[in-house]
């Protein structure tokens, strides 16, 4: 079988979930009230954070922002259940939550820019040149969020760099190719004008986080990943 014709198989198997969602995400009620609970979700974050949660380093504060952001209350969950200072015990399955929120943080933003700036404002036409362009800005983000942290910590580029390849490639991988392939699915003749467009992206971002999850776990898991320290060990 081609690779042409196994993406249209898929297509076809998930036809059901386009129909589905599509008329949610473009009803400007629904996406109204998305909206207003997004802005309740992080304006609880930033609360907590300047309240209680101070010893965080700005890096994880700005990361949960984003998170919360893309995601609304179930960024918010994440945060609450793995994020703290409060929390009693660590786990596999907070250190994997951590660790898929820092990737999400910085993947997310490569994602919103490159549909943003491919598919609304140059207005390209190929699926194949937004897709691959989003993928690009996507990986980027997403390693530099792992090298500029390491290379403030004095660590070289070339090894900053391989450590980025070798312990980011698998989980962004998996979080773009189901955001990615989401948002596609959904609203790939969407204009930046329409309300499709951007509920759609937001969608996706949520979808790949959630596949992304499984993986970050196996990767802490195994030790190819840290996790993220523990934020009980902040206080």
């Amino acid at each position: 079988m081609s690779r042409q014709g196994l993406l249209t198989q898929v297509e076809r198997a998930l036809a059901p979930v386009r129909h589905a969602m599509k008329p949610i995400l473009s009803d400007p009620l629904v996406m109204g009230v998305w909206a207003v609970v997004v802005a309740a979700s992080v304006g609880t974050l930033w609360w907590d954070l300047r309240q209680r949660n101070r010893a965080l380093p700005s890096l994880m504060k700005g990361v949960w922002t984003l998170v919360v952001l893309y995601s609304g209350p179930f960024g918010l969950a994440v945060y609450w259940y793995s994020g703290r200072t409060q929390i009693s015990t660590d786990s596999l399955w907070r250190r994997g939550f951590r660790s898929t929120a820092h990737c999400y943080s910085g993947c997310g933003a490569g994602e919103v820019l490159g549909f943003a700036l491919l598919a609304g404002l140059l207005a390209l036409e190929s699926t194949l040149v937004v897709a691959g362009g989003t993928f690009a800005l996507a990986y980027l983000f997403g390693y530099a969020l792992t090298v500029g942290p390491l290379m403030q910590e004095g660590v070289g580029f070339g090894e900053a760099m391989l450590d980025a390849l070798y312990s980011e490639t698998p989980s962004i991988t998996v979080m773009e190719v189901t955001a990615i392939g989401t948002d596609l699915l959904i609203a790939s003749e969407a204009h930046i004008s329409e309300l499709l467009f951007w509920g759609a992206l937001v969608f996706s971002l949520s979808v790949g986080f959630v596949f992304a999850f499984p993986v970050n776990a196996v990767l802490v898991g195994f030790g190819v990943k840290e996790g993220m320290k523990n934020p009980a060990e902040m206080e």
